[in-house]
């Protein structure tokens, strides 16, 4: 009788791009929407009538950086 035990092969897969593409569209599509609505929704820019926006990402827009007042 034979001990022979057979170890997994681990290995990088290949991701085609035609399938990364895209979720790469949807993700910078999202992060443009978000810094917009942290960045710039407020005053002449804004896009929604009324303050909840400004309110709602008031504080991360001041921990990113972004002036509000």
């Amino acid at each position: 009788m034979s001990d022979t035990t057979f170890a997994p092969t681990y290995g990088p897969v290949a991701i085609p791009v035609r399938e990364l593409l895209p979720w790469a569209i949807f993700a910078g599509l999202m992060l443009m929407l978000a810094i917009y609505f942290v960045g710039a929704e407020e005053g002449a820019t804004s896009l929604i009538r009324g303050t909840a926006v400004h309110e709602f990402v008031h504080d991360g827009r001041h921990l990113l950086g972004f002036p509000c007042h």
